[in-house]
Formats: structure tokens, sequence, C-alpha cells
């Protein structure tokens, strides 16, 4: 088999594997709260455990993530994508076998704690990837998540009234297994021997590199503020879209069709992005893309009605697709091949801690404050973490001008030479 061939099988069998498996994670997230009520748990002891119960598998993602990173590194990164979606399959499985809330909650804990595919795509596929072609991976694994946060919805909302809300974990946990048997059929991993002889270095050794290194530290701590603001955004957009509707009873079927749209731009902007990362600066890119997103989100909450927040949120999910395949993709470039596992699990660890505290810091603004200042603040994320590309974009406008007063220079030498 040829390198270029077993390159583009690999990535096909990791994009439908991400897709698949983020198709079954949010097919279950939208209808926590009602499966919990055939649980038995009403009202806002349902609120409580549905909180709970979302926020749980972030925990234990947060601190499986570098662990299994570092294990890729040391035994081969197939095994580490065949372990997240084994491991998420079982999640989904024993969810449909759930009898109680705390069931529940120690299967969704349990998915965080195996799961992970969208960190062990990621560390495969960067060494697989050519290095002119890293940008337009990233971006393309970007486009899967988008792709399979927009299916996982439409399907949740089509087929749990026709199977059930069990039948249809038991589905999607049985698809994600195929997926899983696939990948231990068609990925071939030709660094996992030499990588079973790589350097033993500790995880506390790996974060102090990535962070010590001010590119790697400063998209880090940019990529953080980006996914703290994308998932506090979950928490104040259906009551704004609830607010705007003319009739409430449509306000679901908005708050799907706008999600749709953000979805299927992020999709599409990750492509575009990923390839633009590999003909010019991503820092450029991130700074861009980060900054427009704020913009947008700041709009949304000054809207009168409804139609106006399509542009809006299609603008917002085509720059957020450049955001997260930049912060992995400066991750990859800044770690050796034999941490690159862990240096990947490390930064989605920083990520999922993004995720929690933009969750519950929103929920605890909209709450005391106003929904207002919750849009204004999750608009401000984005904006500082597009400022902090600053000090990484400089640089490369410095090099810029010097090049400019350089070649400005050899012309006004060239024009007295002509005079003479």
């Amino acid at each position: 088999m040829s390198p270029a061939f077993r390159r583009r099988r690999n990535f096909r069998v990791l994009w439908a594997t991400q897709f698949i498996s983020t198709a079954g994670l949010t097919v279950a997230v939208p209808l926590l709260p009602f499966y919990l009520e055939t649980l038995g748990v009403f009202g806002g002891e349902n609120h409580w455990w549905t909180g709970l119960c979302l926020s749980a598998p972030a925990i234990t993602l947060f601190l499986a993530s570098p662990l299994w990173g570092k294990v890729g590194d040391r035994w081969g990164r197939k095994w580490m994508v065949v372990r997240a979606v084994f491991g998420l399959s079982a999640s989904m499985i024993l969810m449909g076998f759930a009898q109680t809330a705390w069931h529940l909650l120690l299967f969704r804990l349990i998915q965080g704690a195996f799961g992970g595919v969208v960190d062990a795509a990621a560390a495969f596929a960067s060494s697989e990837a050519p290095a002119e072609k890293q940008g337009r991976t990233f971006g393309s694994f970007q486009g899967a998540t988008a792709a399979g946060s927009l299916a996982g919805p439409l399907l949740g909302g089509l087929l749990a009234d026709l199977l059930g809300y069990r039948s249809l974990l038991l589905l999607m946990g049985g698809l994600t297994a195929v997926s899983g048997c696939w990948a231990v059929w068609a990925l071939s991993d030709p660094h996992s021997r030499r990588e079973k002889k790589g350097e033993n270095v500790s995880l506390w050794d790996v974060s102090f590199r990535l962070l010590r290194n001010s590119g790697s530290r400063m998209l880090i701590l940019a990529g953080m503020l980006a996914k703290a603001g994308v998932f506090g955004l979950v928490v104040v957009f259906a009551p704004l879209v609830q607010e705007l509707s003319d009739s409430p009873d449509y306000a679901a079927t908005w708050v799907g069709l706008l999600q749709a749209l953000t979805w299927g731009m992020t999709m599409f902007g990750g492509f575009w992005w990923g390839r633009r990362n590999d003909r010019s600066s991503l820092e450029k890119n991130f700074f861009l893309a980060s900054m427009i997103c704020g913009l947008s989100i700041c709009l949304q909450m000054g809207m009168d009605h409804l139609y106006w927040l399509i542009p809006l949120r299609m603008v917002q999910g085509f720059c957020f697709g450049a955001l997260l395949p930049a912060v992995f993709m400066k991750v990859s470039q800044s770690s050796g091949e034999e941490v690159r596992g862990a240096s990947i699990g490390v930064t989605n660890s920083f990520l999922v801690l993004g995720q929690v505290i933009g969750s519950f810091s929103t929920a605890w603004i909209s709450s005391w404050l106003s929904a207002e200042f919750a849009f204004v603040f999750i608009g401000g994320l984005f904006m500082v973490a597009a400022l902090l590309m600053l000090p990484l974009v400089r640089p490369y406008r410095s090099d810029f001008f010097r090049l400019f007063r350089l070649k400005t220079r050899q012309g006004s030498v060239q024009q007295v030479n002509d005079q003479l």
C-alpha cells in the first residue's frame, strides 16, 4: 500500500468516525431533560440533574485526555481512536439501560473518561498529514464535528418519537460501535512501533513545554476563551429566540433552524480557513475570525426580529470554524512527534476547562445581571481571544515593513545608478 493511498484511507475513516461519534453525542444532549423524566425526575430537580449530567463528561475528559494522549504516544494512535470510539459506544448503550438518574450520571462520567474522539483523531491525523496540508487537515476535522453536530439533533428529533429515548441511545451506540470496528480494520498506523520506544516525558513536562512557548501558550488561552464563549452562548441563545419569536410555539423550530445554519457554516468555514492557514499566518487568521465572531455575537442582542439573526449566526458559524483547528495546528507544530498525542491531550483539557467555565459563568451572569450583558460578555470573550494574537501578529507585520523599506531602498539605489 502506497503512503499516499494509506493517508487518504486513514483520513476518510477518521472523518467518518468523528462525524458518527459527534452525531451520537449530540443526539443524546438535547434529549437529556426528557429522558430524565422517564427516570422519574421532574420540575426543578430535572433542571438540576440535567445540568449535572451535561457537565459530567467534561470533568472526566479534562482529567483523562492528557493520560490517553501519552498512552497513544507510547503504543500507537490508532488504538487511541479505537478506544475513544468504543468507549463512547459503550457509554451510550449503558445510558440506554439506565434505571435512575444516578445511573445516567455514572454512565456520562464513563463517557468522558473513555471518550475523546476529537483529540485522538487530531493526534493521529497530525502525524499523517504533510506539513503543507496541516491546516486543511485540521479544518476538515472541524467540518466533521460541525456536520455531526448538525445531523445529531435532527436525527434525535425525528427518531425519538418513533423509537423512544432508550432505543435511540442503543441505536446510536450500535452505529458508533460499527464505526469503531471499521477503524480497527481500516486504519493503518505506521508510527506505532517506533513510538513504543519513544521518549518518556511526563505530562508536567509536556504542559510546561507548551506553556513556555509563547505561540502555543497564547493560542491555547485564546482557544479556551473561544470554547467558553460558544458553550456560554448555548445558555442564553434559546431564551433570546423565544423572546423574539412572534409565537412561542415556533421558538423551538427557530432554535433548531438557526443552530443548523450555524453548524452548517462552521463546516464550510473549517474547510475554507484550513486551506487559508496552509497559505498564510494562522495567528492573523485567528485574530480576524475571532474578532468578527465576537462582533456578530454582540450584535445578536440588539436585533428586533428573528430574521436578522440568520446572517449573524451564519457569520458567527463561519468564523468559529477557524478557531479550534488553528489551536490544534499550532500545538502540533510546536510539539515533537514523540509527545504530540500528549500535547494535543493537554490542549484538549484546557479547552474542556474553558467549556465548563463558559457554561457556568454565563449562567451566573444571565441570572444575576441580564441576558443583554451576557451576550456582551460572550462577544467580549472572543474579542479578547483575538487581541491575544496581537503579540504574535506584530512580528509578521514588522517583517513586512522591513521588507518594504528594503525594496524601496533598493529601488532608490537603482534609480541613482540609472541616472549616472
